[in-house]
């Protein structure tokens, strides 16, 4: 059944054509089906429309039919191009001359276009034309052999005309026939089939061979007749060689002429040479040949055409005076060589042509089928003129081709209107650009002009940089204007900058200035405020006038070394004034490095134990000063002098403690004071001058504060309740922040701070803090070597524990792994987040055998813990997170996690398990 165009949605047609495709249960029956149809080779129309329809339905199945389709669709392509390339063929090959070049290039460019070379009828034709070339190069090649042959012909015609009239007249037969086998062959070659698709240079050069050959035999052969002729009839002419006309002359017995005798009359009386004489007139000639041969052979070894032409030449003239002293082996090898130097220039111009012909194909290709450019036009410029090159160095091997270069010509000239085009828009460009920087100094010279009076220095440094960014971006000109825009771009910014460039040098000259003050200032008594006010004089400087970054920075820091130097002066004289410590801070020091010795044993209980004694250190001043003031409460009252000197110590204590110096060193504000420790000296002083005891001082009554109250009915003896709800003052529980226990808020501006004395404070106040007394302050040497060492102590009991607690892990691990349970870690060591109960149920889980894998268990660790669980059981996790949401008064996993744990460990040890547990722990046994 055929499906015909007026009804092409004819769904049943289809399917009985196809052989139930369509109505197929599966797509791999319908797959099946259709190939099977496809064995029947269907028209193409009606796999069009099976395919038609069959694409919106299944498109896997349809595949197979495109996949046909396709295939017939190149076999259309590959038939059009196989007739188009044997039409080509067969042109060259019913032409009546044929281009070798063309020929090979029909081979390459059909591969190129795709056409299906080893089909037929592409397959024989190249054959055909392969033969065709063969051929002609064969025919060249006999040309070529010819024509040397035809010159060796002429040589021994030469040379048996210098030879005797008898032995001439015998070499005259078998040189006869000779000339008449090359006639033969010359006139063979003419009449092959393919001579006219030869080069044009060989059918001349065969011409030229036959008439000169033709022309020296028949000159020989009239000369030998005549000298037969002479030698029967006294009265002949004489034949026209010398040799024979003399030895003519002798026979008839006349005089021989001069012109013919040799200069030696010895030798010309020889008949023969002397052999000595032969042999070295033939190495002599040998000698000669040789050389030049070489240079024949060296040339057509390398291929070169050209030289090799030249060579050949050089080696004919060589011939013509020493060819007749050549021996029989150097003969052959001169003639070998003429005839390689002969093939070898035709192959040369053969080869010129073929890289004509790929230039010609490269200029046509700069254009595409459309006419239109493949390329820029930079890049099209560059490539015409390569090809340009190339083409005028394979004119220098050769010999032209006019009909190649005229298309490679108009080519080249068709592409360079490309290149036209673009120098053209290149020129507008570059006017656009010139434009832009002439309007860009114009702006320049009117910003100049504007800014005369500015001393807004960052602003027109700022609108210059902007200048020179934009001259830079402004496009791209030929180096002749540009050098010339670039000096008058150079002249107007230098205007432009000469009152910013002024300012700049006077604030130099003004830093200098500075600098010398500094430099002044740190050779003199160091004062805080004169630095503090030359600092800010050199900002203001800095700000009103910028710099470049470089050279602010090199004037900065040649200005901070004078003052640094004496900061750090001031620093080492201090620390010189330290170095003599009082014995309340020696006994600190010394406690500090007995910290920092148990510190490096890494003994927990020595370094708990140097704390304590540090810690003892810092109260045992405390008492030590509270002995001394409660010695001199008791001690009689001074002189009126010692008075007079306790006060002025007195003033100056107070002095030296409310006045804070403006230094500029961070470390000037910690340091101690030299005035704080004058009262402490004036007081010993003033009490070793008392001479009588006085009373002791009464303690001073503690002062409340009461709100006045004038409501009715309140007493102003009743205490306020405090600020936070409690009446004693203190802070209460629904007040404190989250976090925070009651009384642990941190201090509000004004507060003076903790009311202990921990190693935070250098007033250390002891037990007689309570009598409204003060510590007298550490040193700072003191102070920083006990708060160090403090710190570091501190740090080295965190690390401690932490490696304890990565010991006990490990070793209940182990015990769990081999299940003994006296292995297991004691209480203590587990800390306090397990009990003794808990450890119990521990051993008792560890001490019996296996039971199954606790998973829930585990599972409520992780959820104690916080820690994350394995992906593939967090699902499992939900589920029990969602289980427990729903338990109501049952205890969560954070309050039954010592008992999960038991349930863990009663089970098998696992690697999994083992690490999961593991990685629990690490978070409970810390809480």
């Amino acid at each position: 059944m055929t499906v015909t165009s007026s009804k092409p949605l004819d769904l049943a047609a289809l399917d009985q054509l196809t052989g139930g495709a369509f109505n197929a249960a599966t797509s791999g029956e319908r797959g099946a089906r259709l190939r099977e149809w496809l064995q029947s080779e269907p028209t193409e129309e009606q796999m069009h429309e099976v395919y038609r329809e069959l694409s919106s339905r299944d498109k896997g199945v349809a595949k197979i039919l495109k996949e046909k389709l396709d295939e017939i669709k190149r076999a259309h392509g590959q038939d059009a191009l196989a007739s188009d390339w044997a039409q080509k063929a067969e042109q060259m090959l019913q032409a009546p001359r044929l281009n070798i070049a063309d020929a090979l290039a029909w081979q390459r460019d059909a591969a190129k276009a795709g056409a299906p070379l080893s089909r037929e009828p592409l397959a024989s034709l190249k054959l055909r034309l392969a033969e065709v070339v063969k051929g002609v190069e064969d025919l060249q090649h006999q040309v070529m052999v010819q024509r040397e042959a035809a010159v060796l012909l002429a040589q021994r015609i030469e040379v048996l005309s210098t030879k005797p009239l008898s032995e001439a007249q015998v070499g005259q037969t078998g040189l006869q026939a000779d000339v008449a086998q090359w006639q033969t062959q010359a006139e063979t070659l003419t009449q092959n089939a393919v001579w006219l698709s030869v080069d044009l240079k060989y059918p001349a050069q065969l011409d030229a061979a036959r008439t000169q050959m033709q022309a020296v035999w028949d000159g020989f052969t009239a000369a030998l007749s005549l000298a037969a002729l002479a030698q029967n009839d006294a009265a002949a002419v004489l034949p026209p060689v010398p040799v024979w006309a003399d030895e003519i002359r002798r026979l008839r017995g006349e005089a021989v002429s001069a012109a013919s005798v040799p200069t030696d009359a010895p030798k010309a009386a020889k008949p023969k040479m002397d052999p000595a004489q032969r042999q070295a007139l033939r190495e002599q000639a040998t000698a000669a040949v040789t050389e030049v041969l070489e240079a024949v052979e060296k040339e057509v070894t390398e291929g070169h055409g050209k030289a090799s032409a030249g060579a050949a030449a050089a080696l004919r003239a060589v011939l013509k005076t020493h060819g007749k002293n050549l021996d029989t082996a150097l003969d052959a090898r001169v003639h070998e060589a003429l005839t390689a130097a002969g093939e070898l220039e035709g192959w040369q111009r053969w080869r010129a042509d073929q890289i004509r012909q790929e230039l010609v194909t490269k200029a046509e290709a700069l254009l595409g089928a459309d006419k239109a450019p493949a390329m820029g036009g930079r890049k099209m410029q560059e490539n015409l003129r390569q090809l340009r090159e190339s083409w005028k160095q394979t004119d220098q091997g050769g010999l032209p081709n006019h009909g190649l270069w005229k298309r490679f010509d108009a080519a080249c000239n068709e592409a360079y209107k490309t290149v036209q085009t673009w120098l053209d828009q290149i020129k507008q460009e570059s006017a656009a650009h010139r434009a832009q920087r002439v309007a860009l100094m114009e702006e320049v010279k009117a910003w100049t002009a504007a800014n005369a009076e500015s001393n807004d220095w960052r602003g027109q440094l700022r609108a210059l940089h902007q200048f020179g960014e934009r001259w830079r971006n402004a496009g791209h000109l030929s180096e002749k204007s540009f050098a010339e825009m670039q000096s008058q771009w150079k002249a107007l910014i230098k205007a432009a900058a000469a009152r910013v460039d002024a300012a700049q040098k006077a604030s130099i000259e003004r830093r200098q200035a500075m600098i010398a003050e500094a430099k002044d200032m740190s050779a003199a008594p160091l004062r805080v405020d004169a630095v503090k006010a030359l600092q800010q004089r050199w900002q203001a400087e800095a700000q009103a006038v910028p710099l470049d970054r470089k050279t602010e920075q090199k004037l900065w820091e040649i200005f901070r070394a004078p003052l640094d130097e004496a900061f750090q002066r001031k620093g080492a004289e201090r620390q010189q004034a330290e170095t003599h410590l009082s014995a309340r801070d020696r006994a600190v020091i010394d406690a500090s490095k007995a910290l920092d010795a148990a510190n490096a044993s890494g003994d927990a209980a020595k370094i708990r134990a140097a704390m304590a004694a540090l810690d003892a250190a810092l109260r045992g001043q405390a008492q030590q000063v509270a002995e001394q003031a409660t010695a001199q409460a008791v001690a009689p009252a001074p002189a009126p002098a010692a008075e007079a000197q306790a006060a002025e110590a007195a003033g100056e204590q107070s002095t030296g403690s409310d006045a804070s110096p403006a230094s500029v060193p961070a470390d000037e504000a910690s340091a101690p004071s030299e005035e704080s420790e004058t009262p402490a000296t004036d007081s010993e002083t003033a009490e070793e001058a008392a001479p009588a005891p006085v009373a002791p001082p009464k303690p001073a009554k503690q002062v409340i504060a009461v709100r006045g109250d004038d409501r009715p009915g309140q007493k102003k003896t009743e205490a306020p309740a405090g600020r936070d709800g409690r009446r004693d003052g203190r802070p209460s529980e629904r007040n404190a922040r989250p976090g925070e226990r009651a009384g642990d808020r941190p201090g509000r501006p004004g507060d003076r701070g903790p009311r202990s004395g921990d190693r935070g404070d250098r007033f250390p106040r002891g037990d007689f803090a309570d009598r409204g007394e003060r510590a007298p302050r550490l040193g700072d040497t003191a102070f920083r070597a006990q708060r160090e060492a403090m710190e570091r102590a501190e740090m080295s009991l965190r690390k401690l524990a932490a490696q304890a607690h990565g010991e006990t892990l490990t070793r209940l691990m182990s015990a769990w792994q081999d299940r003994q349970a006296d292995a297991l870690p004691s209480a203590q060591e587990l800390g306090k987040a397990v009990n003794a109960s808990a450890r119990q149920a521990w051993t008792q889980a560890v001490s019996t055998e296996a039971k199954a894998p606790a998973i829930t268990a585990l599972l409520r660790l992780e959820m104690a813990a916080e820690v994350p669980t394995p992906a593939e059981q967090l699902s499992e996790r939900r589920a029990l997170q969602l289980q427990l949401l729903t338990q109501r008064n049952q205890p969560g996993p954070a309050e039954t996690w010592a008992q999960d744990v038991a349930q863990v460990l009663s089970g098998p040890h696992e690697a999994n398990t083992a690490r999961r547990l593991q990685n629990v722990l690490k978070n409970l046994l810390r809480r």
